[in-house]
């Protein structure tokens, strides 16, 4: 492990006596601060303020982000964020209201809700959609709250079961876990798509449902789910649709109309706000009829020309503070309105053909997962044919080298083995994506001449291969560190 690194830490520009700010003088009376907050453990950095904004500003030149260059981050549509949509999230009509203002001083906002619930449900061709989930997970979980409200209003409390794929997300189980089900895994079949002789066999009377993503994540449109809704519906349960790839379709088809009964769109994915670290996102669900009493709630619901909230008949309850995230419902309405119906089916269109223009291009190079036309995205197999000792992960880290310093998904859907998950969207150029192929192809050269570099790879970074499970397991998380 390598770990050297050419940023030279704040503490360690520390010299005596520097000072980087000066403090006016005492305006109040002095007081001792209490004894049991001080530490004489707790060495500050003595440096002066040109120390202090070199030192930043150096740090934040090594960001990277999608300002900056190509994600292929399969999975996650790490697309491009338009700046309008931020200065549309920066209007002091929006930026500034309150969440306990008067709902007729807010009619504003409430209207930009309710158009863009009305957006999600034409575009789904679901009933009723509620805008309050922060995240896909969160989504997630307010859908099998709905799906689970729905059985128990029926009597129907012998169903204990969710059937998830084994091509799932991972946090499908963790959604039905946290809401008391017990998650039973379905097979996929060699084409990539779920098996229908395994799935035949678990539908009975115990299961609630069944958590579908379609594209699947190994980017293909799921063949049966016309034939998965009638198995799922046919015994009572409901069929739930992860929306995390909603990018591939929208505009083509709609969730609805396939025979999903809820779903969960990202807005921080298919429409383009920004998104990592954690946040900020947006996970709004949509529902058929028979659950749109169960919504969490408020909901936004228009009476003439006047806009109020309103509680659904048999609400799960409240999912969030106040009604949402709102400055990413801003910036996703903006996107929906900014390029319209038809600008929206483009979106997919375009985002289909360059994960198909990438599949081709690096099929004869790369093996793949499932040898059929893509989606949104693609998987490969692992590294080339003939290269000895190499793996995924040195992949991703020499395409560190070569300038992707976010590379692709790796090592999911755990179906795969040495998956390499690669999703390019549509805001990416053909110039952009014929150069990520000429880095590929090079590393699939140099797996297969000199192996050894992928696996001391990367070179060119401020820091070099680190032990990540070790990262994760024991943080360092102060300065300097302790022996170890």
């Amino acid at each position: 492990m390598i770990t050297a690194t050419t940023e030279s830490l704040i503490f360690e520009l520390s010299s005596p006596g520097r000072r980087g700010c000066s403090l006016p003088e005492l305006d109040v009376p002095e007081t001792d601060l209490p004894s049991e907050m001080l530490r004489e453990d707790l060495p500050f950095p003595e440096v002066s303020e040109v120390d202090v904004v070199r030192h930043y500003v150096r740090l934040s030149q090594l960001n990277y982000a999608v300002d900056v260059g190509f994600y292929p981050l399969g999975s996650c549509t790490m697309k491009y964020n338009p700046k309008v949509n931020d200065r549309a999230a920066q209007l002091p009509g929006f930026a500034h209201t309150h969440p306990y203002q008067p709902v007729s001083t807010v009619q504003g906002s409430l209207s930009l809700m309710y158009e863009l619930q009305e957006a999600l449900r034409a575009l789904s061709g679901f009933d009723a959609v509620c805008l309050q989930p922060s995240a896909g997970a969160h989504g997630e979980f307010a859908g099998v709250l709905l799906m689970r409200a729905y059985h128990q209003a029926r009597g129907d409390d012998r169903r204990d079961v969710i059937l998830i794929p084994d091509s799932a997300h991972g946090t499908n189980p963790a959604s039905t876990a946290m809401c008391g089900y017990a998650t039973v895994e379905v097979r996929s079949d060699q084409r990539g798509n779920v098996d229908l002789d395994d799935l035949r066999a678990h539908c009975d009377d115990r299961v609630a449902g069944m958590m579908l993503t379609n594209p699947n994540t190994l980017g293909l449109f799921e063949e049966n789910v016309l034939e998965i809704a009638d198995l799922i519906h046919e015994c009572g349960a409901l069929l739930y649709g992860d929306g995390a790839n909603f990018n591939a379709i929208m505009g083509i088809a709609k969730p609805a109309d396939l025979g999903f009964d809820v779903m969960h769109f990202n807005l921080h994915k298919t429409f383009s706000t920004p998104h990592g670290g954690g946040g900020p996102g947006s996970g709004p669900v949509g529902v058929s009829s028979r659950l749109s009493d169960y919504l969490p709630g408020p909901i936004v619901a228009k009476n003439d020309d006047l806009f109020s909230l309103h509680w659904p008949r048999y609400s799960v309850g409240r999912m969030k503070a106040f009604y949402g995230n709102f400055g990413v419902l801003v910036r996703a309405y903006t996107y929906i309105r900014t390029l319209g119906a038809q600008g929206l089916r483009e979106v997919s269109e375009a985002a289909v053909l360059n994960a198909n223009y990438l599949r081709v291009r690096l099929q004869d190079v790369y093996p793949l997962a499932i040898d059929r036309t893509c989606m949104h995205e693609f998987v490969l197999a692992g590294p080339p044919p003939g290269a000895e000792g190499v793996h995924t992960v040195d992949i991703a880290k020499r395409l560190m080298d070569l300038g992707h310093a976010h590379p692709p998904t790796v090592y999911f859907p755990l179906i795969v083995p040495e998956a390499i998950m690669i999703e390019p969207t549509e805001t990416e150029s053909k110039e952009t994506l014929d150069q990520f192929v000429a880095d590929m192809v090079q590393i699939a050269g140099e797996a297969q001449t000199t192996p050894e570099l992928l696996r001391a790879a990367p070179h060119h970074t401020p820091v070099r291969r680190l032990d990540e499970v070790r990262a994760a397991r024991k943080p360092v998380l102060r300065y300097p560190s302790e022996p170890t």
